[in-house]
């Protein structure tokens, strides 16, 4: 399985100490260059997805990206060695969104089926704010030649909302089948709507249906 990772920046030469002699200044602290890195990162990030929402992957041009970020090109690519690699982190970023978003508001329907509908509508929703994004996600997604961590992450994400700290009468490996088969029904009503053949309500009912069915013996 490929990876993005974020790799640290080459160290800055050491300036001179207060003589002038070059002596050495105390190193900086660990902590200090994580969160320098996990910042970049995140203007990396985040630069990637203003350009997808306007034009799609193609607006992704990695020259771009940098320019718009403030970084280098050689520190772009070391953080993300490819664009499907940043395609894959702006991914991640909207699901970190959608968790964030459930443990504000928890969904509260009665049954798991419904939490779970809860959850894919509300990241209908936020998708559907940017539409060329969406799409551009989606479709590089699902032709990508990186393996991406999005469906395991929302069939797990799934799975602990519809459960919601209750047990289930099912082996572990067939309750995240199950809730990785909803979100997979999921992905491709959206693309449908995308392409202008479902309306939101016509995806949330097929959504319920698909839930009802799937998550029955949970």
């Amino acid at each position: 399985m490929r990876t993005s990772h974020a790799v640290a920046d080459a160290p800055p030469s050491l300036p001179e100490g207060p003589s002038g002699t070059g002596s050495h200044p105390a190193p900086a602290t660990p902590g200090v260059r994580t969160r320098s890195q996990h910042q970049r990162r995140r203007r990396i990030v985040q630069a990637a997805a203003a350009l997808a929402s306007r034009g799609g992957v193609e607006a992704m041009q990695m020259r771009t990206v940098a320019e718009r970020a403030g970084v280098a090109l050689g520190t772009l690519y070391r953080y993300f060695p490819s664009k499907m690699d940043l395609v894959v982190a702006v991914v991640g970023e909207e699901i970190d969104l959608l968790e964030s978003s459930i443990e504000r508001r928890p969904p509260h329907a009665a049954n798991p089926a419904g939490r779970a509908v809860d959850v894919l509508m509300r990241a209908t929703r936020g998708l559907m704010r940017e539409p060329e994004l969406a799409d551009a996600l989606i479709r590089s997604l699902i032709m990508a030649e990186v393996e991406a961590p999005f469906g395991d992450r929302m069939a797990s994400l799934l799975l602990r909302v519809a459960t919601d700290g209750r047990t289930v009468n099912l082996p572990a490996e067939d309750q995240l089948a199950l809730t990785g088969s909803l979100g997979g029904v999921w992905v491709q009503e959206l693309l449908e709507m995308l392409r202008g053949r479902r309306t939101y309500e016509q995806i949330q009912h097929r959504i319920e249906i698909a839930a009802e069915r799937l998550l029955a013996d949970f």
